[in-house]
């Protein structure tokens, strides 16, 4: 069973655990022994089985059971055993007699309960809290206490002449519930509202050893082209604009230039791309990000970072050198969450100054979803010679993941994320998951009958005829929800790559959750790394010419697509298995639930960049923080503005 099947049957033993407590305590109470007695011994048995499940959860890395080893599992198992030692021989006794005593069922009741509350307080802790914390775990004992204190006091009428005993007692015991709810909640209020931005992680390596001299301001592309190449210059304008899709919808978008997606740049490597942003009329803000694309700090985009946002009015000047040969995208860095999603984005394709192999037909296809639908710019239907070489450039502009299959042809998947793959082979009949922002280029020879890209079983389609008189039959498409995926980390020929085995400098682990976070200065039930929400999360900090390991671990149950600004990531290994195909080197990949991955850069483009979620809505929401080159230093606003920012 795959680790997130085990997380889901943990969960469902956990609430079937809760229910079958509750239920006996409730049968208790109602004076049914025999039922209250089988689900006593239900209760244990869900018990002894979540045991198991922790261990097999255990076995993928404690990452998935920190909470339930350390406060959870504890918690329940005491107030299981004194549920079962308390409640357990009166309920025998009843059962065998039929009887009912009239003094004895009242602690097994509150004995019972008690264990839901337990059960229930386990369960809860793993949504809300992730990784125990001394707050934590006195607020969760503090509530099962206070539940069966409550319990108590409601099912135990206090008699006209109170033992003096049992009184100093009940004080007690509310005087202790409450000091560990009033100490829980004070540690748990000084975590979320008094901690103070962390120091930076240093993964293992040196700390701070250079004085914060530099600036990303000075971290500037090039101003001239590399010989041969020529200058691209480009305007963009954001504005607000009324669009017509490709399949006829009109839509209140945001624009570059008045169009969805924006202006198509294109280069040949070596030419100077030289953009500037003007902003007509949109509210908060605007900039450009120019993903996957390893540009100069100063570059990149990344509003509270590297730059302010360009306000209505405003306008600011990109530069860099094309240097990179490769299929990428550019998108607003400012409230991305909802930029992106209403139009603010376009592609970016750099071509090599000498193609051996150039395509007869060179297709930039980015997938873009609007209120619920799907499209492909520049899908429809196209015509390309039999023989000749086709090319189809993926892009994926949306937070989530998208699914490809090619019907009527073999092919092959020749780059990822812009960067060419070593021998790739020939396949046909798989279906190609395209991580949320990531780009995938599809070649094939174009046959002599009809071919047809397949969207998401039939949101949408591109067909593309041979060049010939008369059109053949279109191959049937009904059968490729049943195709299998095509398995990238074993696609293609292995090379050694000397970053593979190099000495790591620092590694940094990423634990990717939900949980109850500060969020820019707010409480939130936030997408978390390291239990924490931005901008709490340390900084990541690395010297130039590091050679850095990301562990990044998935305890949630949706996909985390991850994106580090500025380096590519070399695939070391998904859920233990090493990467054995073509090396793979990317800018996004997808974590799916119950996921670990083992990837590794080297430190070589100083700055300091984001590293985050790009599911955008999961980093506005928390799951973002920097990695930072020691001696550089923002005079921004910081990371509370960044990246997926609040505003628009």
């Amino acid at each position: 069973m795959t680790t997130v099947g085990w997380i889901i049957v943990d969960h469902a033993i956990a609430v079937l655990g809760a229910i079958a407590w509750f239920g006996a305590g409730v049968a208790a109470a109602r004076r049914r022994a025999r039922p209250a007695l089988a689900l006593l011994a239900v209760a244990l048995l869900v018990t002894l089985t979540r045991a198991v499940s922790v261990a097999a959860l255990a076995a993928r890395g404690w990452w998935f059971v920190e909470e339930k080893v350390l406060l959870g599992l504890p918690l329940l198992a005491v107030a299981a055993l004194a549920a079962a030692v308390i409640a357990g021989p009166g309920l025998l006794a009843r059962a065998r007699s039929g009887g009912q005593p009239e003094n004895s069922g009242a602690a097994g009741v509150v004995a019972l309960l008690t264990a839901g509350y337990a059960a229930s307080a386990s369960f809860v802790v793993t949504f809300l809290a992730g990784p125990p914390t001394l707050g934590t775990a006195l607020i969760a004992i503090a509530v099962v206490l206070a539940g069966a204190l409550l319990t108590m006091r409601v099912l135990l009428a206090p008699s006209p002449e109170p033992r003096s005993g049992a009184a100093v007692s009940r004080r007690r015991f509310f005087g202790v519930t409450g000091g560990l709810v009033v100490l829980g909640a004070a540690g748990a209020g000084f975590g979320f509202s008094a901690r103070p931005r962390a120091a930076a992680d240093t993964g293992g390596g040196p700390g701070p050893v250079s004085p914060a001299t530099t600036s990303v301001t000075d971290l500037r592309g090039p101003t001239a082209p590399a010989p041969g190449g020529v200058r691209r210059e480009h305007v963009l304008t954001a504005r607000k604009a009324a669009v017509s899709l490709e399949s006829g919808r009109n839509f209140d978008a945001w624009t570059f230039d008045g169009a969805v997606p924006g202006p198509a740049i294109t280069a040949t490597q070596g030419d100077l791309i030289d953009v500037k942003l003007v902003n007509q009329d949109i509210d908060g803000g605007v900039t450009l990000h120019w993903h996957g694309y390893d540009v100069p700090c100063g570059e990149d985009g990344a509003e509270g970072v590297t730059q302010e946002p360009v306000a209505p009015g405003g306008d600011f000047h990109y530069r860099f050198r094309a240097d990179q040969v490769g299929t990428y995208w550019y998108h607003t860095h400012f409230a991305s969450h909802i930029g992106v999603r209403r139009g603010l984005y376009g592609t970016l394709v750099v071509r090599p100054r000498e193609d051996p192999d150039p395509a007869g037909l060179d297709l930039t296809l980015p997938v873009h979803t609007f209120d619920g639908a799907v499209t492909i710019a520049g899908g429809a239907e196209h015509l390309a010679p039999v023989g000749s070489t086709v090319r189809l450039r993926l892009v994926n502009t949306d937070s989530d993941p998208h699914r490809f299959a090619l019907v009527g042809t073999e092919f092959r998947v020749v780059a990822v994320d812009g960067r060419d793959l070593e021998r790739p082979g020939e396949v046909s009949r798989n279906v190609l998951r395209l991580p949320a922002a990531g780009r995938y280029d599809v070649v094939f020879a174009m046959p002599s009958t009809p071919v047809v890209l397949v969207l998401d079983e039939h949101a949408a389609t591109v067909r593309l005829q041979p060049q010939s008189g008369t059109p053949g039959p279109e191959p049937s498409t009904q059968d490729t929800s049943s195709w299998p995926e095509l398995d990238l980390l074993t696609y293609g020929a292995p090379l050694p790559v000397a970053l593979r085995t190099a000495p790591v400098d620092r590694h940094f682990t990423l634990v990717l959750d939900r949980g109850l976070a500060m969020v820019d200065g707010s409480p939130a039930y936030a997408h978390t790394v390291n239990g924490l929400g931005h901008p709490s999360i340390p900084d990541q900090l690395v010297s130039e010419g590091d050679v850095v390991r990301m562990t990044v671990v998935n305890r949630s149950l949706e996909t985390h697509p991850w994106h580090l600004h500025g380096h590519p990531v070399l695939v070391l290994s998904r859920d233990g298995k090493p990467a054995s195909g073509s090396p793979l080197w990317v800018d996004t990949f997808d974590v799916r639930p119950g996921e670990v991955w083992e990837v590794v850069f080297r430190a070589s483009n100083p700055g300091i960049w984001m590293n985050h979620c790009h599911n955008l809505p999961h980093a506005h929401e928390g799951m973002m923080l920097q990695l930072r080159y020691d001696g550089i230093t923002t005079p921004f606003g910081g990371m509370h503005m960044a990246g997926a920012g609040h505003h628009g």
